[in-house]
């Protein structure tokens, strides 16, 4: 059925509080720089899309071991609870915690990892793609917790760089298909696998476009801005979801 036209305002107003002022994330200042784990070049990296070049998938972004090492250090850092005021107040339920870092350098390894290619071919009003947005967050749900339908803002980088795609890359899941070549020891991955905490889309008329289950080691892209879709991430039952998030610069 339809939304009606109020319901779909209502809903659009439902912005990732990263951007919006009144939705301000808290933030946990890093006592020292984190030591990051060493991101190696991917080849060979395979596209799935789930909706032409505006939502799709790489399997095996991130190796088994980097995603490992990712956890390890975000959770040495330590996460912060993130809230929100819910949709009464206009503003997506938010139920998750999270760290958010300024690392140039990170950002630009994780871009030149692969991200680059895949890249290489998608214009956005005539710009093309630069890099990542170098505000680099990480979010944990836990069981019970979730993020509700919303959308993302395109943010304005400064120097003609203004952000078009999300990049979301699941550092735990409920499958651990080991990427080819990975002679990665395995024993610190979480014994638990995830259950729910899926990614779901949403048309403008209320209907599913895709439902993303997380997989230990998988980019998600997707467009955001004036085209990006309602979406929600899904209640975990089962296990911890941690995710790595940036955007997509372009000029």
């Amino acid at each position: 059925m339809a939304e009606g036209a109020g319901e779909a305002k209502a809903k659009r107003k439902m912005r990732d509080g990263r951007d919006k002022a009144k939705n301000s994330e808290t933030t946990k200042p890093s006592p020292a720089i984190p030591k990051w784990p060493l991101v190696k070049p991917k080849q060979d990296l395979q596209i799935t899309r789930l909706k032409d070049t505006d939502l799709f998938t790489v399997q095996n972004f991130f190796t088994p071991a980097e995603s490992n090492a990712f956890v390890k250090v975000a959770e040495s850092i330590g996460f912060v609870h993130q809230g929100s005021l819910g949709p009464t107040k206009g503003e997506a339920y938010r139920d998750n915690d999270r760290i958010s870092v300024t690392d140039p350098l990170l950002a630009n390894a994780i871009w030149e990892s692969g991200l680059s290619k895949l890249f290489s071919d998608i214009k956005i009003r005539g710009r093309v793609a630069v890099g990542l947005n170098q505000n680099l967050r990480f979010y944990r749900y836990k069981v019970g917790q979730r993020f509700g339908r919303h959308i993302d803002e395109s943010v304005d980088l400064g120097e003609g760089k203004r952000t078009h795609y999300t990049l979301l890359i699941y550092l735990s899941g409920g499958s651990k298909s080991k990427a080819k070549n990975d002679s990665s020891n395995r024993s610190n991955s979480p014994s638990e696998l995830l259950v729910g905490g899926e990614t779901v889309f949403y048309n403008s008329r209320n209907g599913i476009v895709a439902e993303v289950a997380p997989a230990e080691g998988m980019a998600l892209l997707h467009i955001h801005g004036d085209k990006c879709m309602l979406h929600e991430a899904r209640n975990v039952t089962k296990g911890v979801k941690y995710v790595f998030r940036s955007d997509v610069a372009f000029a």
